[in-house]
């Protein structure tokens, strides 16, 4: 096996890394931010951690591809009602559509295959 050129890794630690701002397409920034090592994908699709603040509401959203993820810290509310809490990872199919709440703030472990559809 050959060795692991440098140029081909990175690490960082989610304590410490420096998240950026989530910019809708619109130009729209509510306080969510993303960190996101891999960056021949737009910002917020593949695999990337997700920080929404304290109060924060997500825009409503249809998936354009399959989402799952991992509540790191924090609570999340559905818009069906659902709780969600540390440690619950989560599916959510192609073509669903939600929006999620977080009243004391989140951080989430996220994998989205493909862009968000604004929906109302």
């Amino acid at each position: 096996m050959k060795p692991i050129d440098p140029s081909d890794r990175r690490i960082v630690n989610i304590q410490n890394a420096e998240f950026k701002p989530f910019v809708y397409p619109d130009g729209d920034a509510l306080g969510d931010e993303v960190l996101q090592l891999d960056t021949d994908k737009p910002i917020g699709e593949g695999f990337h951690v997700y920080r929404m603040p304290a109060g924060m509401t997500t825009r409503g959203h249809r998936h354009n591809g399959h989402e799952q993820f991992l509540i790191l810290e924090g609570e999340l509310h559905e818009s069906d009602g659902t709780i969600l809490r540390k440690g619950d990872l989560v599916f959510y199919r192609d073509g669903t559509e939600h929006h999620s709440y977080t009243p004391d703030g989140c951080l989430l472990a996220v994998h989205i295959a493909g862009p968000e559809i604004p929906v109302d």
